[in-house]
């Protein structure tokens, strides 16, 4: 029996709501199955040109123009090796602790189909360029308390292989977009070591996040640069066979992934409950509607046709490239978390948040590497400038100098708020003039005339003619109306345009109240 499976049956008497969270509705009464899951992660590598060719590859072009003779498989066409691909190939495998071979092979995977225009697909079979490896997750919510916190997910292998097109479908026609085809994919696949839902949704977020830490990849499900299929077979608890599998495509989004999953472990289960017979095939799912149909019967290998590509040698990787590219390898999310929390002394919450995406993280190291306010500056990169950014769409720039305000411009104007030139309500204007006008702090403090008053005698003006005007509320308050504070420190605020440091209005009016 797998021992995490055997740990999640016997909390479910206990825990009974936890294990409805994490499987899904419906699966409480069926903890004799175990469901066993696996994922082939399809990753578009981002570089200038593609795998085979010397034509662009690119997203969002007019239809049918990033093509050329390779790509449509024309006759006397050859292929050539994209050494770029190769390279991102070699850094992901060294990112996810994967042996890489130091021989690989290219091999033709005959198939038809109007997507492929030359009728077979250049791959790696048996002998691809990365070899195990694994994806470290950290587990949500109950998952985490059934389940433990951390859990290392093993890997098949990483081999490289060109993308097909894309197919449009219509009312009545489907359309053919090439642009696609020839563009360098990996495909990531994981060993069937997965077993709910909620560690499929970790395994391909922390895939992703790693993904794009290393600049493999942008990782855009919507653009197609990332798609997954799940494999997907359940057995009786304690069984060491594995069941029937069923793939699970058209999974575009990683919740969706989680869903799908979920609805296919219980519809096998239905199947098997009124005594069926699993069949293996491949599922579309509609995550819109939760349903899923029957598309094909699954392809064995032996169905593609395998054999060695004849246009291109086998490959050898040296240890020397090995060695270059890993000079190039990031500090790895789960890494500059805990040094997010250790050397700047981060609460966990903030570290997280900054370290979910390389530019934000990237960007908060640049401010703090200005002005040494960490917190101050995490504050505000997580909520003024990530709203910035978001609003923008910038979620796949990972040029630091793209965003909305530079990182000295904002160092600069935490450091006008830890001085005492401006209040942290002014300095949220400042940000607004910043981002607008491409402005500098100081400018629009000085233009706008908006520093702090430092004199204590205009503070004391303003708050000696507020009691005046309140003196009822005055007498409330020192009569024990201990709330009436906030109301003064309001309207002293107001009545000098939020120029007063409120720290001395603060002093000031308890003195003045007799506090």
């Amino acid at each position: 029996m797998n021992p995490k499976i055997n740990q999640l049956t016997e909390k479910v008497i206990g825990g009974a709501i936890e294990v409805h969270r994490e499987l899904g509705p419906g699966l409480l009464t069926k903890m004799k199955y175990e469901a066993v899951i696996g994922l082939e992660v399809h990753v578009q590598i981002k570089t200038r040109s593609k795998v085979f060719t010397r034509v662009a590859a690119g997203y969002g072009h007019e239809p049918n123009t990033l093509t050329d003779p390779v790509v449509l498989g024309l006759p006397g066409a050859l292929p050539v090796m994209n050494k770029a691909a190769l390279d991102a190939s070699i850094k992901a495998g060294l990112l996810l602790g994967c042996r890489v071979a130091p021989i690989c092979k290219w091999d033709r995977k005959n198939y038809f189909y109007p997507d492929s225009p030359k009728n077979y697909q250049i791959s790696q079979y048996d002998q691809p360029i990365c070899l195990g490896g694994s994806v470290e997750i950290e587990l949500p919510g109950a998952a985490r308390n059934l389940m433990g916190e951390h859990q290392s997910i093993p890997l098949t292998r990483i081999h490289l292989e060109e993308d097909v097109g894309k197919l449009n479908h219509g009312a009545t026609d489907s359309l053919i977009d090439y642009n696609r085809a020839g563009t360098p994919l990996m495909e990531i696949v994981s060993d069937p070591a997965m077993h709910t839902p909620d560690e499929a949704f970790a395994y391909l977020t922390s895939l992703r996040a790693t993904m794009i830490y290393g600049g493999i990849s942008d990782c855009d499900m919507e653009k197609g640069q990332l798609r997954c299929d799940a494999n997907i077979s359940i057995r009786p608890v304690g069984q060491e066979e594995l069941g029937v599998k069923v793939e699970l495509k058209n999974l575009n989004s990683i919740s969706f992934v989680r869903d799908g999953i979920a609805h296919e472990i219980k519809r096998q289960m239905g199947v098997l409950e009124r005594g069926g017979t699993i069949v293996q095939e491949t599922r579309d799912y509609d995550g819109m509607t939760g349903t899923s149909q029957s598309l094909r019967t699954k392809e064995e290998a032996h169905d593609y046709r395998y054999f060695p590509e004849p246009d291109l040698l086998p490959l050898i990787v040296a240890d020397e490239w090995v060695e270059a590219v890993r000079q190039t390898l990031p500090e790895l999310p789960d890494a500059r978390r805990a040094r997010f929390a250790s050397e700047f002394g981060l609460p966990e919450y903030d570290a997280d948040v900054l370290t979910a995406r390389r530019d934000l993280a990237d960007y908060f190291e640049a401010v703090v590497g200005v002005h040494a306010n960490a917190k101050a500056i995490s504050n505000w990169v997580m909520g003024d400038v990530l709203r910035v950014v978001n609003e923008r769409k910038l979620d796949a720039e990972l040029v630091i100098t793209a965003w909305p305000v530079a990182a000295a411009e904002l160092a600069a104007l935490v450091r006008l708020i830890d001085d005492g030139t401006i209040s942290g309500k002014i300095a949220k204007k400042v940000f607004a003039e910043m981002v607008a006008g491409g402005k500098s702090a100081a400018d629009v403090v000085r233009e706008q005339g908006l520093e702090q008053i430092a004199d204590d005698g205009p503070v004391v003006a303003a708050i000696e003619a507020v009691l005046a005007q309140h003196a009822d509320k005055a007498a409330e308050y020192r009569a024990g109306k201990e709330k009436m504070f906030g109301f003064f420190v309001g309207q002293v605020m107001k009545a000098t345009q939020g120029k007063a440091n409120p720290q001395r209005v603060n002093e000031i009016l308890k003195e003045k109240l007799g506090a």
